[in-house]
């Protein structure tokens, strides 16, 4: 044996390496542009408001090639007066341009942009593009950026102190709070947005009126329009607890809440009184309430009326109901919490309902007709009462779930099974084929042809405008099944 076979093996081996390493760093000036692949051709950004600006996000360059390429220049189009701005790997130029960049063989760099959009007045939002360029080897390559900027009425802990109209127009955005001093009504014109940063809220103190419409609803959500990453890209919108919540503490307060739709952040609707010689009123029409860390809809020492609403999804009770008059038609109440994806905590195993009548509040009365009652939960309905079989209620046509009753206070109801399914049409959100929560019931659901007709016909609507008595047979809950609505 060739004592030296190893020895030569071992430096052959060497350089090898090293002419492979010389060949990679080697700069390759021939097609060199045709070999830069990028993570997207076109960037773009959600709504952005005016005021403040974008998230960052990022474009990956990939050199897929077997040697380093030189980019001559990697700038904005638009130069200094774009409304974006880049940095390449974390480094900055006033500019936005960025000379001589070395790209290994199979590296990659990264472009960060964020964009900033001066106020424009306008109601609607504009859309605002830019490219990224860049130049190899007298050749040019580019990803598009474009974005929608919106221009706020930005509003910082403001007081109303005598009655006021806010309009629809430009959406307003809240630091901190919308406060409401006693004896004041504030109303919300249809079309009216309100978009609330992190922990900011609507506290009433007098009276809250929502007056939107089947063609111009009310909105209030959180201020975040992009996405977050867990596992995957979620859009905030779907993410609870953005903000605080709209909080109705007045003693004698009057509400009125008509086409709102309320939701992702901690409590949705607060309603408490703590006087018990007073009894506030709180109505809610064709309105949705969806996805709240805590609470969507909190009654104590209240009179209550909900029609035709979609209350759903929560981390503890979705309605909770202390002490009043509470009448719910045609309303569909379902804690499907759990199948949120990216919730920041599980939801508890409190019922979606909970009738709490063990506390000394105000005498009890509650009435369901027509409404749906369900969630993940074993037990999604409960009356917490000394004495259940003397508790004043009325329950009819519904869907509940939860063990069968005989009181009789039940009447007509369909209790759950366990071989139901298919409930709704969409019981989870599926970020893959970006498919979001439906509850409008299946055609194989339990609901349908559930509800009383004399009832529906009060409100031949359901939440999505459609004719509920079209087929004779109206269903139970906010929605009815349409043949479109099959899946």
């Amino acid at each position: 044996m060739n004592p030296f076979s190893s020895k030569y093996t071992l430096l052959l081996s060497l350089c090898v390496m090293i002419a492979l390493a010389a060949c990679d760093n080697e700069l390759n000036m021939n097609g060199a542009a045709n070999g830069l692949t990028f993570s997207t051709d076109t960037l773009t950004f959600d709504t952005v408001f005016t005021t403040i600006g974008s998230t960052t996000s990022k474009v990956m360059v990939y050199n897929k090639q077997n040697k380093a390429v030189k980019i001559d220049m990697v700038h904005l189009a638009g130069g200094a007066s774009s409304p974006f701005r880049i940095n390449v790997d974390g480094a900055k130029d006033a500019l936005h341009q960025f000379q001589d960049i070395k790209l290994n063989a199979r590296d990659s760099l990264f472009v960060f942009v964020e964009v900033h959009i001066n106020p424009n007045d306008e109601n609607m939002p504009v859309l605002v593009q830019d490219s990224i360029m860049f130049n190899v080897d007298g050749k040019r390559k580019r990803v598009l950026l474009e974005a929608y900027g919106q221009d706020v009425e930005l509003v910082r802990s403001m007081i109303i102190s005598q009655d006021t109209t806010l309009n629809a127009g430009k959406p307003y955005l809240v630091y901190d709070s919308i406060t409401v001093e006693p004896d004041v009504t504030l109303t919300l014109a249809a079309g009216t947005r309100i978009y609330y940063r992190n922990n900011a809220a609507m506290i009433v103190y007098g009276n809250l009126r929502a007056d939107g419409s089947w063609e111009q609803p009310i909105y209030m959500q959180g201020d975040r329009l992009d996405k977050i990453n867990y596992d995957h890209p979620i859009p905030y919108k779907y993410v609870a607890g953005q903000w605080g919540g709209v909080f109705l503490l007045a003693k004698n307060g009057h509400h009125v809440l008509n086409h709102i739709d309320i939701s992702s952040g901690t409590v949705g609707v607060y309603f408490y009184n703590e006087d018990k010689n007073a009894t506030p009123y709180l109505e809610i029409n064709n309105s949705r309430i969806h996805n709240f860390l805590l609470y969507n809809l909190v009654v104590v020492n209240g009179n209550v009326l909900v029609t035709n609403s979609e209350i759903t999804n929560s981390g503890s009770y979705t309605v909770y109901l202390n002490g009043g008059e509470h009448q719910f038609y045609h309303c569909t109440i379902a804690n499907l919490f759990s199948k949120s994806a990216g919730s920041p905590v599980s939801r508890d195993e409190t019922p979606a309902v909970m009738l709490m009548d063990l506390n000394k509040q105000l005498p009890m009365e509650s009435i369901f007709k027509n409404c749906v009652i369900t969630g993940t939960a074993k037990t999604e309905f409960t009356i917490a009462s000394k004495f259940k079989d003397l508790y004043k209620g009325d329950f009819q046509y519904n869907y509940l779930k939860r063990t069968e009753d005989s009181l009789a206070v039940y009447q007509h109801n369909r209790w759950y099974q366990e071989e139901d399914s298919l409930v709704f049409v969409r019981e989870e959100y599926d970020y893959k084929k970006a498919t979001y929560f439906d509850f409008t019931p299946d055609s194989l659901s339990p609901l349908r042809g559930l509800a009383d007709p004399t009832v529906a016909e009060q409100f031949p609507l359901d939440l999505k405008g459609r004719n509920r008595l079209a087929d004779g047979e109206p269903d139970a809950g906010a929605y009815e099944w349409y043949p479109t609505t099959a899946q």
